[in-house]
């Protein structure tokens, strides 16, 4: 087992449709804060969403690509099947509640001996939420009558299903430094460090499964974060020794990332800790006007001009 460098996830990407719907669903339903408001770095006139806990802490954040003319994706093999978020011990049933009062499914269950309830987004991206000991993760945002005594704090676990578990285990083990645990049937927990919250992976055996490209309501890529750029260039190191392709250094302006495939075709990211969310708004005003990368600012008139606005309320 390769020594612990990643010290959990950082962020999940999923594809989406409406820009419009994304935001609701996540702002006004699950009651995140609205941390970003920018655009593809590599297809500027598609949004980037980003939202987080009251500060972006990584672990916390969900990102989307909305695109209005995007195809809905179907669910299979070589995918990250389900995101689960943590909340506060003692809370189930306020989101149960919840999530009825705005009419999103949800369902009940006992899974590798904890409490979770599953439920989809406005595309058909597949969540859950679990209770977690999450007194010291992260910073809650009270948003939409949410108390901090319920908020979703950070990601607790992503679902991996790909063709092959055994050959993607060896790999998280002897390169990413996970640790392997319990099985259940086809599916394996892997850990990093302590196990806690946004420190696990679940993999699913998954060979007879179809593989589907990706569309609105799946999983682009999962991102793990390393605490700064020294830690990622040593990640960058494994990789090679492990003859993994990884891309160069990417500045992404609030993290600095490599990208690469792991064995069963699931995109990884190591993204560094900083420099953070506040690096060109104010922290107070996260997301309230739409940011560009520099590369495309020229164009600012051409995209805004594109987007669909985003309804304020």
């Amino acid at each position: 087992m390769a020594d612990p460098i990643i010290t959990g996830v950082h962020h999940v990407t999923a594809l989406a449709k409406s820009p419009r719907e994304n935001l609701d669903f996540y702002r006004r339903v699950l009651g995140l804060r609205f941390v970003k408001r920018t655009v593809n770095h590599d297809d500027p006139l598609t949004y980037h969403l980003y939202y987080a806990d009251a500060v972006g802490t990584p672990g916390s954040v969900l990102t989307h690509f909305p695109h209005p003319y995007a195809a809905l994706g179907k669910h299979g093999t070589s995918e990250i099947r389900r995101t689960l978020l943590a909340v506060p011990e003692g809370a189930m049933g306020y989101w149960m509640d919840r999530l009825k009062k705005h009419n999103v499914e949800t369902t009940a269950d006992s899974h590798l001996a904890r409490e979770r309830l599953t439920f989809a987004d406005s595309d058909g991206m597949e969540l859950g939420i679990v209770e977690s000991d999450v007194d010291n993760v992260g910073t809650p945002w009270e948003g939409e009558g949410i108390d901090t005594g319920r908020a979703i704090r950070t990601v607790d676990t992503v679902t991996l299903r790909v063709p092959k578990a055994e050959t993607t285990g060896t790999f998280l083990v002897d390169v990413l430094g996970f640790e392997a645990g319990e099985c259940h049937g086809d599916r394996q927990l892997f850990t990093l460090l302590d196990g806690g919250p946004g420190r696990r992976l679940e993999l699913i055996d998954g060979p007879d499964s179809p593989q589907h490209p990706m569309g609105a309501g799946t999983v682009h890529h999962i991102a793990w974060r390393v605490p700064d750029d020294t830690a990622q260039l040593e990640i960058a190191d494994r990789l090679a020794m492990a003859n993994t392709a990884a891309t160069p250094v990417i500045d992404r302006m609030y993290f600095h990332s490599i990208y690469f495939r792991v064995p069963g075709r699931v995109i990884f990211e190591i993204a560094t800790d900083g420099p953070g969310f506040g690096v060109d708004e104010p922290m107070d005003k996260l997301a309230a006007h739409l940011v560009l990368p520099p590369q495309h600012e020229p164009r600012r008139a051409e995209i805004e001009a594109h987007l669909l606005p985003l309804d304020e309320r």
